[in-house]
């Protein structure tokens, strides 16, 4: 079992220390939290061992897990690092672009795994898809969150539109070449609307659409490639894979034929991919420590956690165009 360490105790890192301290992959050795006062009222209320200096606890495990505001993930991975610690990261990996590439740099130097939270990569939903998603040519995502005030110190994009573009960083085999964007404030003083126009230099593109003050929640994508259209439905972790193949000469009474203009006829059917249940913020820590005990490569790595966030960035500094 790998030893392991919880930095910050808010309300992602106290789901962080009950997941970890039921897994059979870990051993939780404590945490630690800046506010000393809530540190010690997690301590009491779920028997966790506090500890009120930071280095005492990354000395004594294998793994730091990083659930603290994103300001301060730089700060944390480094000490991590630098001590020869494995580092898991909550999304986005860092606060700016040459951060991220600098605890890169210190990962290769140390020789250390690092694997950022990008949940939904362990969504059941898309779990049962990803295969199926092959050189989408247009990609269309919607999340739509209810306002919290908890997350608006960064703009929409790095809160909630960062999920998305690292989705599709997943399954676009290709760099980008073109972004144009626009972003709204409405309640902080950081863009709270967002929507995005990605484009590929294989010719896909993707527009990708977030919102933390709609009235309803919604974490939705399309993805369209030749002969098929996938949904994905994040939030109720349901999918849709509709596809295209030629008719046959004599389609049965229940077959679904479209003729095109030019006289080509395809046959619409329907796929089901089984969609299985798990926790999934569970499995991306466990599949973490899989990848450290096996020397593989994690799921979401330092590197494509660093993509992501160049192009959320991309993204922001395209809205003052």
């Amino acid at each position: 079992m790998l030893k392991v360490g919880v930095l910050g105790a808010g309300h992602l890192g106290k789901i962080h220390l009950r997941l970890l301290n039921e897994s059979d992959k870990y051993e939780l050795i404590g945490f630690y939290d800046s506010d000393e006062i809530n540190g010690k009222k997690v301590s009491e209320e779920f028997g966790y061992s506090y500890f009120k200096n930071i280095n005492q606890l990354i000395d004594e495990v294998d793994v730091v897990d990083i659930v603290t505001p994103t300001l301060s993930h730089y700060d944390c991975a480094k000490k991590a690092i630098t001590k020869g610690r494995h580092v898991f990261i909550e999304k986005p990996i860092t606060n700016t672009l040459s951060e991220a590439e600098s605890l890169l740099a210190l990962a290769n130097e140390y020789k250390v795994k690092g694997q950022v939270g990008h949940v939904e990569r362990f969504n059941p939903a898309f779990i049962a898809v990803k295969d199926k998603i092959e050189n989408p040519m247009f990609i269309e995502t919607h999340r739509l969150a209810e306002f919290n005030p908890r997350g608006t110190d960064v703009p929409v994009v790095l809160d909630l539109m960062i999920h998305d573009i690292d989705a599709i960083l997943s399954v676009v085999n290709s760099n980008v070449k073109k972004i144009n964007a626009s972003g709204v404030s409405v309640i902080s003083t950081s863009p709270d609307i967002a929507n995005a126009r990605i484009e590929f230099e294989n010719g896909c593109v993707a527009n990708l659409t977030a919102s933390r003050i709609s009235l309803k929640n919604m974490r939705k994508s399309r993805f369209f490639q030749k002969d098929a259209y996938i949904s994905v439905d994040f939030l109720e972790k349901k999918v849709e894979v509709v596809k295209m193949k030629d008719a046959p000469e004599k389609p049965g009474d229940f077959d679904m034929v479209l003729q095109n203009a030019e006289g080509l006829k395809k046959q619409i059917y329907f796929e089901n991919p089984e969609i299985a249940t798990n926790n999934a913020i569970l499995d991306e820590l466990e599949t973490f420590a899989d990848a450290i005990n096996t020397n593989t490569i994690p799921v979401v790595s330092l590197e494509q956690g660093t993509n992501a966030l160049r192009v959320a960035l991309q993204i922001i500094e395209a809205f003052k165009e």
